[in-house]
């Protein structure tokens, strides 16, 4: 199995769009926002919080485009934003995603999005249709830019994702990722409780120089 570890985690935009919901969770954090560009495969766009360890938080919402509604990526964003918005979910970052296309009989899909200082980000993602149908499950992205990775930047923000707590279940999440949760990563914990309802990514805890900051 090719090393797998938490890459970053989602937030779909409230009511008020992509960059007053991620101004938000900058002020909460202390982190100020960048902005990501469009992904045009996916019919989204999104805003990077860049924090410690390479990790971040990317607050994403839909386009008027009909590749928002072809694509699950974008499908899973539209329902989230339209229930209010909040976590959509947690990604795990992998170096060679051709086994994951082997265990869940599929090939992986093209991501690609332009920052507006014109560097291109390229990657490939898997598993978002596992997420649309059981929410506690992460997604899979192999980054092919690595330098240029959107957590760079935050390594001096002080400020680091400490838990994540997921209403579902960690046998079923061991058996999507062919390993427990606690062994992709080696700083974030995890906590499953009962779901109450539909299961999913429920809240991050981020320790910041401020202190904890639950969202």
């Amino acid at each position: 199995m090719e090393p797998m570890r938490v890459d970053h985690v989602s937030y779909a935009a409230e009511h008020d769009g992509v960059h007053a919901t991620a101004e938000r969770i900058g002020k909460l954090l202390g982190i100020k926002p960048v902005d990501g560009g469009v992904h045009p495969r996916f019919g989204t766009r999104n805003v990077i919080l860049p924090m410690e360890h390479n990790l971040y938080v990317e607050v994403v919402e839909c386009l008027d485009h009909p590749a928002s509604d072809k694509a699950p990526f974008g499908q899973a964003v539209k329902a989230r934003s339209e229930t209010g918005g909040g976590w959509l979910g947690w990604v795990i970052r992998v170096d060679d995603i051709k086994e994951i296309e082997q265990r869940l009989g599929r090939p992986a899909v093209d991501g690609n999005r332009t920052r507006p200082d014109g560097v291109e980000l390229r990657w490939k993602q898997i598993g978002v249709k596992g997420l649309q149908s059981d929410p506690q499950v992460p997604y899979f992205v192999q980054w092919e830019t690595k330098d240029s990775h959107p957590g760079i930047g935050g390594e001096n923000s002080g400020v680091t994702i400490e838990t994540l707590q997921i209403a579902g279940d960690p046998e079923r999440v061991h058996e999507w990722l062919g390993l427990p949760a606690t062994e992709t990563s080696t700083i974030i914990g995890f906590n499953f409780v009962a779901p109450r309802g539909t299961p999913g990514l429920l809240a991050v805890t981020f320790g910041t120089p401020e202190g904890t900051v639950t969202i």
